[in-house]
């Protein structure tokens, strides 16, 4: 896969630490970047934005960590815009990791500009533990199944969280954020002094439910960016949804991309975290069931759903 760097990152001018082509390899494990379609790209349109964001009134990020990588696409974004001297990457498939590594080397301007740490397994499990990080970046799985094998297999990973051994509390087991839960438990060890998690978090629910999950985990929790995404993998993820909320959990929303659009409209990256609150209750007429969005979808109509970016630091 060939992307012009520059423009999915949205650069204001020639990349400083990538090729300006970056050539990604990707495996039957990762999910696919929606290059074509980059309002459906989760790297693109969320995460490098608020890296952005963050490198302007936080500084360069020394140390970057990935949970659940991917491609690698992440970090590549990270390295860019964040400028880090370490960068330390995990998945849970072995393939997945062995890429991403590669992905990440074969694009730098200088590979040997960057510490680079790269381990398969769960969550931070993977990497040497007396490591540090100033910012650990997470956009994981929602989706709860039984069969553990089965959340693993193909591309599933990216969709679906296995049974976790751990406590969650019931609200944000309803609300299907099992796994960010402990993602953001298990990293207050790993953090540096002034040190942050960001997690990519699709806002199908309530955003009051988000600052609750930092505040059980520990943390002091802000919505540092607010926006939207058309649904990429609508099947999959709309489907999961109708599903789960058939199971009891929920309720979920999603909306027509066009009332994201017209809601979100003059609204900057910068002002986006403090009106997010105004905003969902500026899109609450125009909420759609899972179900409502599914059959919409298989109509030929575009659906989408807010996405936050949230920033939590330990208390």
């Amino acid at each position: 896969m060939q992307i012009d760097t520059a423009q999915y990152l949205k650069l204001d001018a020639a990349p400083q630490r990538l090729l300006s082509t970056l050539d990604v390899q990707v495996t039957e494990h990762a999910f696919l970047p929606s290059v074509d379609d980059v309002l459906a790209d989760w790297v693109a349109t969320i995460a490098t934005p608020a890296f952005k964001l963050i490198r302007r009134t936080q500084g360069a990020q020394a140390r970057f960590c990935s949970i659940g990588t991917g491609t690698g696409l992440d970090a590549l974004a990270a390295i860019e815009t964040l400028a880090p001297a370490t960068v330390a990457v995990t998945d849970v498939h072995e393939d997945v990791v062995a890429a991403a590594r590669a992905n990440i080397l074969r694009n730098l301007r200088q590979p040997d500009s960057i510490a680079l740490h790269a381990g398969f397994g769960d969550l931070l499990e993977p990497l040497d533990p007396a490591l540090r990080f100033d910012l650990i970046y997470e956009n994981l799985p929602n989706i709860p199944v039984a069969d553990a094998e089965d959340a693993t297999a193909a591309r599933k990973s990216s969709f679906n969280v296995p049974p976790r051994k751990e406590a969650v509390p019931d609200l944000l087991r309803r609300n299907l954020l099992a796994l960010h839960y402990v993602a953001l438990v298990n990293a207050r060890s790993r953090l540096a002094p002034g040190g942050a998690v960001l997690s990519m978090l699709g806002g199908r629910i309530p955003l009051d439910v988000y600052g609750e999950m930092g505040r059980l985990a520990g943390y002091d929790a802000e919505i540092y960016t607010y926006g939207w995404k058309i649904q990429s993998d609508p099947e999959e993820s709309i489907g999961g949804h109708v599903r789960q909320e058939e199971a009891g959990f929920g309720p979920y929303h999603f909306y027509r991309a066009a009332s994201l659009e017209e809601a979100f409209r003059g609204v900057t990256l910068e002002e986006s975290g403090k009106r997010a609150f105004a905003l969902e209750e500026k899109l609450r007429p125009d909420e759609l069931s899972p179900a409502q969005a599914f059959a919409l979808w298989k109509k030929g109509e575009a659906i989408g759903h807010t996405v936050v970016a949230l920033r939590s630091v330990p208390r």
